[in-house]
């Protein structure tokens, strides 16, 4: 799911290639045009800078003629230098962009030289991203070898850089292309991205590109037509750039007058690998060509300043606010005063809403995470990790809300309750923390759900250990959850810590937080009375939690709830839908309530008999709390609920674990029969875990 829409698709033809573009963002804003680059990708290779830009810009991106939306010619005069300046000209007339500022990366870095030198007119200021610098330089060593043109019984490393190659093997000489020019470690996803892309082309359409004329012949001529820019310039260049060679980006640099910044590490796409530096970068370039007025700066005397906190609740369910409101009242008591911003979507924003709490302005800017989960999921399945792990494009536009705004306004104290965009940027970019900074969750470790997810989890279970090795205070403090018992004790990865032998070591332990007190039975006799139910009725409650991946369930349940009904004479069955499903899409029956979001819901559960649910932590712990018997059915594929989740209820003795294979009608009504009202022994859960949590983040004050 992309972090945002277009607002306007359309289409230019020049020359009879149609070319298709992209525009997000306001009219009336300065505009940027990215450029396409080789046409090995199409113009989602800027996706990590989109969203972010065009809060800011008008931005609009095309596809190269071969790739994307675009038509794929098989004439090299489609590909050169001067009908790249005339696709230019032709989307910029057509977004109504009189004069623009254009960024383009590799070979749309030597576009965007040339669009300065010899587009003066419609562009205001140039960024060229590891450009190639055509005559400036021989290529890196381990490339000097390749011969476009010769024929080989086979081809091995940049010997694939050859028609012959690409013909047979085109989708091999893209893995091991992007292997290369994405070099840095733990970059499995920008390399599966970059293949990804490659699929969108034909070898025809990039032998083309390859033989396609350049506007220079010589060295000569290339210097002369830098020398000509007299447009604000940036060059961006990695020194881990496999592709092209530091003199050629260089002296590209030097001779268009360009500002050079000059990334140490960084491989030949650090706009997909280092998204923040450069986002930051190309705001702050716009701004400066584009005029863009100066905000007004309110600074405050320090000892002046309230205590403030900013505390980012991860919308992946309701869990985490209701954990982390409970944590924020305990924190109140202990800091008398401190104010509370909450960086929040929905459905979390509703919790908060419903508390008064104040949610920050920016919330309005972040980027859906519920809905991309849910598009992720198929039936009762949801493989948590891919989710997560193809996410990155809402977590990068997500995290670069949160920089914005920590930029503007000082806190305290910043939390993040499995807020990973927050995490894991600032390890990549731990320059900009600029305050404290608390990390929660209540699971440690990416675990494989079959085999094709050990090397991948793996490696991202190692960057994460390498991240805390190497930055062991950019964290003030790391609170687990739970308990160290709750931990699973897999291993992280070959040669890797388990999950408890690391957790124990880098993290604090709160115990599990509730936002409640468990309830005796004359509550819940209490309870029962003022919901309606009376005191020798049978009661089920059938919950999904905050998004709407476990519709199915629901579903399944309701579909059940007659058969069950006959084995349980007078059953009613509450159907609680929770913010993201549609309770008019439950149809009636005898004995049956529908419920749609439901706040202090753990009140209904105390009261129930028996519920049924997904495997998510917080229902079946508030269950676990409470005392109450229930049936959990982890979502397929889904780590957490499976591994983490199912290890610490089994811990506590709680629930009855469900495949959801045997939830037919018949199966459910058999175990709804089974399991109502059965006595119950599970061990106590603590009641001072959001006390101890607020104690652990007062400390920071």
């Amino acid at each position: 799911m992309r972090a945002r829409q277009p607002d306007i698709e359309g289409y230019v033809k020049r020359d009879g290639v149609r070319i298709g573009y992209e525009v997000f963002g306001d009219r009336a804003a300065p505009a940027v045009v990215l450029l396409p680059a080789w046409s090995i990708v199409d113009s989602r290779h800027w996706k990590l800078q989109v969203p972010y830009l065009a809060r800011h810009f008008r931005v609009v991106t095309f596809d190269p003629a071969g790739n994307g939306r675009s038509d794929r010619p098989t004439d090299p005069t489609a590909y050169g230098d001067e009908a790249q300046l005339d696709y230019l000209a032709a989307v910029l007339d057509a977004t109504g962009a009189d004069r623009a500022v254009v960024a383009g990366v590799s070979r749309g870095g030597w576009r965007s030289l040339v669009a300065a030198a010899r587009l003066p007119e419609r562009v205001l200021g140039a960024v060229a991203i590891a450009p190639v610098g055509p005559f400036l330089g021989s290529l890196p060593p381990h490339r000097q070898g390749q011969d476009f043109d010769a024929v080989r019984d086979s081809y091995a490393g940049w010997q694939r850089f050859n028609r012959h190659s690409w013909l047979a093997d085109l989708p091999g000489f893209a893995e091991f292309f992007f292997t290369e020019v994405i070099s840095e470690p733990h970059s499995s996803k920008q390399i599966e991205d970059a293949i990804g892309w490659a699929r969108g082309t034909t070898p025809e359409s990039l032998i083309a590109a390859e033989l396609a004329d350049l506007c220079v012949r010589d060295e000569g001529e290339t210097e002369a037509l830098l020398r000509t820019i007299d447009r604000p310039m940036l060059v961006i260049r990695g020194t881990g750039d496999r592709c092209r060679s530091q003199r050629e980006m260089a002296r590209a640099a030097e001779l268009s007058g360009a500002r050079d910044v000059v990334l140490d590490g960084a491989g030949h796409l650090p706009h997909n690998r280092e998204p923040v530096v450069v986002n930051r970068l190309l705001r702050e370039f716009v701004e400066r060509v584009a005029g863009t007025p100066a905000k007004p700066v309110r600074w405050t005397r320090p000892l002046d300043r309230p205590r403030r906190v900013l505390y980012l609740s991860s919308p992946l369910g309701l869990g985490h606010v209701e954990r982390d409101a409970a944590i924020v009242d305990a924190l109140r008591r202990r800091r008398p005063g401190v104010q509370v911003d909450w960086l929040a979507q929905h459905p979390v924003t509703e919790v908060l809403e419903r508390r008064g709490e104040r949610v920050h302005p920016a919330s309005a800017h972040l980027a859906t995470e519920s809905a991309h989960i849910e598009s992720e999921a198929g039936e009762h399945d949801l493989h948590a990790f891919q989710a997560i792990r193809r996410m990155d494009e809402i977590l990068v536009a997500n995290f670069m809300v949160f920089a914005d705004l920590v930029e503007r306004e000082n806190y305290d104290l910043w939390v993040g309750d499995e807020a990973w965009e927050l995490d894991y940027f600032l390890h990549e970019n731990p320059e900009l923390k600029r305050s404290a900074y608390a990390w929660l969750t209540d699971f440690v470790g990416w675990l494989p759900m079959g085999s094709t997810d050990e090397p991948l989890t793996a490696d991202y279970n190692a960057e994460m250990v390498e991240q805390i090795a190497r930055f062991p205070r950019l964290r003030d403090r790391a609170v687990f959850v739970g308990n160290p018992g709750d931990l699973v004790d897999d291993p992280l990865g070959p040669g890797l810590p388990t999950v408890r032998e690391w957790t124990t070591a880098n993290f604090d332990f709160s115990g599990y937080v509730c936002d409640f007190a468990p309830v005796d039975d004359d509550e819940r006799a209490r309870l029962r009375a003022e919901l309606g139910w009376g005191a020798d009725e049978q009661v089920c409650v059938v919950t999904v939690g905050g998004s709407g991946v476990g519709g199915d369930l629901l579903h399944r349940v309701v579909d059940a709830f007659p058969a069950a009904r006959r084995a349980v004479p007078g059953l009613r069955l509450v159907v609680v839908a929770g913010p993201r499903l549609d309770p008019a899409a439950i149809p009636a029956r005898d004995g049956l309530e529908v419920h749609g979001y439901v706040h202090r819901l753990h009140r209904v559960l105390a009261a129930c008999d028996l519920a049924v649910t997904h495997g998510g932590l917080t229902t079946t712990m508030t269950l676990t709390a409470h005392r109450r018997p229930f049936l959990y059915v982890p979502l397929r594929n889904h780590f957490e609920q499976n591994r983490h989740v199912r290890h610490r209820l089994d811990a506590y003795r709680a629930g009855r674990c469900v495949d959801y294979g045997q939830t037919d009608p018949d199966s459910l009504a058999a175990l709804i029969a089974a399991e109502i009202a059965r006595p119950v022994d599970y061990r106590p859960v603590e009641t001072d875990g959001a006390e101890r949590a607020a104690a652990l983040l007062a400390e920071l004050f």
